[in-house]
């Protein structure tokens, strides 16, 4: 088998790994990319697979480490850049292997060092063994079940997704996009759970919530008050357009401003109720899924 088809049939696997460790399809593309090059040209490589992955790692490791002091001034919450999942396979398929792509288990990912990230990522979600992880990192098979430890004790908290099936969450998205659409905060406070959760990702570089926001009652104040801004900025409702799209295994309002993608709802749903809201604003986290969404049945999957 050639350099290119060994590539090219891992290349799904490494779009994999490299996306749940930036959080960015784009940068994962072009991480992959940047894998390419080096393994085309390599000789005597024993295991393309296990090659290709210590490649992807190490270089999805220093861009972590790069950005660190990035993230650090990141204007507002860091929220991880969408990706759209309509056409994979569902939770019900693979649990873990979705759950791990949800946008509240990224952003959980992100308080893990770049170590712990890629010791619990290659360990628990892709089941690489303790010496091929030592491997990657140049470290002891001891050290990175020390490095386990410790990130499934930072994740600890996470609350497990929903176990409903895709179109009762769909459901309760369009209860949701209803509501927003009609002003129609009774209807909101009956979808949201009580302890739901609000945040909004502009980056500084469009209007956003520079705060997370707790509690039902001011997540409605909030999204009603998302809902006034456009007639207020002069933007007239009619040149507004919202639909419902499968977003990191979760369902998702797409919002459209005279046809230009504008924002991404994620909702989060646990026991039939709405426990997240993650908004996607900033502009240099929607160019790729615009890309996906205009293109539809053609994008490349991340799974």
């Amino acid at each position: 088998m050639s350099h290119v088809e060994d590539f090219e049939r891992f290349r799904p696997l490494l779009l994999s790994i490299a996306y749940r460790m930036l959080g960015s399809a784009t940068e994962a593309e072009d991480v992959v990319q940047d894998a390419w090059l080096r393994y085309s040209d390599a000789s005597d490589v024993r295991s393309p697979k296990a090659y290709l992955t210590t490649i992807v790692t190490r270089l999805a490791l220093d861009r972590l480490k790069a950005a660190s002091t990035v993230r650090e001034k990141y204007v507002g919450p860091w929220l991880p850049e969408p990706v759209l999942t309509e056409d994979q396979p569902g939770p019900e398929d693979s649990v873990l292997l979705a759950e791990s792509l949800t946008m509240a288990f990224l952003v959980l990912l992100d308080t893990l060092s770049p170590e712990e990230r890629a010791v619990f990522l290659l360990r628990e979600i892709f089941e690489n063994s303790y010496d091929e992880i030592a491997s990657v990192l140049n470290t002891t098979e001891a050290n990175c079940r020390q490095l386990l430890h410790r990130a499934k004790q930072r994740l600890a908290e996470a609350k497990p997704s929903s176990d409903l099936p895709r179109q009762e969450k769909r459901h309760l998205a369009e209860r949701f996009v209803n509501a927003m659409i009609g002003g129609d905060g009774a209807e909101l406070t009956r979808v949201l759970a009580q302890d739901v959760g609000f945040w909004g990702d502009g980056g500084g570089r469009v209007p956003a919530a520079k705060h997370p926001v707790f509690g039902r009652d001011k997540v409605v104040e909030l999204l009603l008050g998302i809902r006034r801004t456009a007639p207020a900025a002069g933007i007239p409702l009619d040149k507004i357009s919202a639909e419902i799209a499968e977003i990191n295994f979760d369902p998702a309002m797409v919002v459209r401003v005279d046809g230009r993608l504008d924002s991404v709802f994620v909702l989060s749903i646990t026991d039939q109720r709405v426990v997240g809201v993650r908004v996607v604003r900033n502009p240099d986290k929607l160019g790729y899924i615009a890309r996906q969404l205009s293109e539809r049945t053609h994008h490349r999957r991340i799974s």
